[in-house]
């Protein structure tokens, strides 16, 4: 029988890490105060591309994504 004593709380949550890490840079971002707040919330957007490779070279991306996090 396992031990659930060196399971991360996060995990014994039901989160992965990636999840607790977004919510505690959300909690952390939320706290400052003006003018870092605005900067440090611009800085939390996700831009990505999609391409397709061929001949290990990529194609122009087909897609583009913005993801506000």
């Amino acid at each position: 029988m396992a031990s659930n004593a060196a399971v991360p709380f996060w995990r014994a949550a039901g989160m992965t890490y990636i999840t607790y890490s977004n919510i505690c840079a959300n909690l952390v971002r939320n706290c400052l105060k003006e003018p870092y707040k605005t900067e440090a919330l611009s800085r939390e957007k996700v831009h990505f591309a999609i391409s397709k490779w061929t001949d290990g070279k990529p194609e122009k991306p087909s897609k583009s994504f913005f993801l506000p996090l």
